[in-house]
């Protein structure tokens, strides 16, 4: 049971989708609806377009999971999320998104680039890191969502410990990520930048 729990958890608290429905949040919340709608077709295509990438990197035998799990594996699928992720971003400020879309898909790409320069010392929980990204990228709507965004980062940090992918070190590097990218929102959407 604690097992299945854990894996759960583990699967809707997937980067992508956690960062997805902060996202559609946040512009639902500004009453952004008709953006909203464009955000998640972008975003719906987006994951689909990893997938795909993980799919293909296990059908042609070089992964053995397209949870991308093993150091060797996981390297190559940073370096693909950066690139969706910069494109992401690019796209979103050609096509005129808001500034905070555009911010936290820049940001999203910052996670994953501090992911790929300390992979020699530290797998850094994405999982978790893009959950807190996403608990402080709710804090305008709500204190309540924030609050529960970290919540749910906490059973987050429970499942990948639960099912052996990542140790301490790993979520700790993967919070304060999140964290600072959080908190650079943040001040950006103070700023009126975002």
């Amino acid at each position: 049971m604690s097992a299945a729990l854990a894996r759960t958890v583990s699967i809707l608290g997937h980067p992508l989708a956690v960062l997805s429905l902060a996202l559609l949040a946040t512009q639902a919340g500004r009453g952004s609806v008709a953006q909203a709608w464009q955000l998640a077709a972008g975003l719906g295509a987006a994951a689909t377009l990893v997938m795909a990438y993980s799919w293909w990197q296990v059908r042609r035998k070089r992964w053995g999971h397209v949870d991308a799990s093993h150091r060797g594996e996981r390297g190559g699928l940073n370096r693909f999320l950066l690139i969706v992720l910069i494109a992401g971003a690019a796209v979103a400020w050609m096509a005129g998104a808001t500034h905070g879309v555009t911010a936290a898909l820049a940001l999203s790409a910052a996670i994953i680039l501090v992911a790929i320069l300390i992979a020699r010392w530290c797998k850094l929980s994405l999982h978790l890191a893009f959950a807190v990204f996403a608990a402080c990228l709710l804090a305008p709507l709500a204190w309540w969502a924030t609050l529960a965004g970290l919540v749910f980062a906490a059973c987050i940090a429970w499942s990948r410990l639960s099912l052996s992918r990542h140790v301490p070190r790993d979520l700790i590097a993967g919070a304060a990520t999140g964290a600072v990218a959080g908190a650079s929102f943040l001040l950006l959407l103070r700023a009126g930048q975002a």
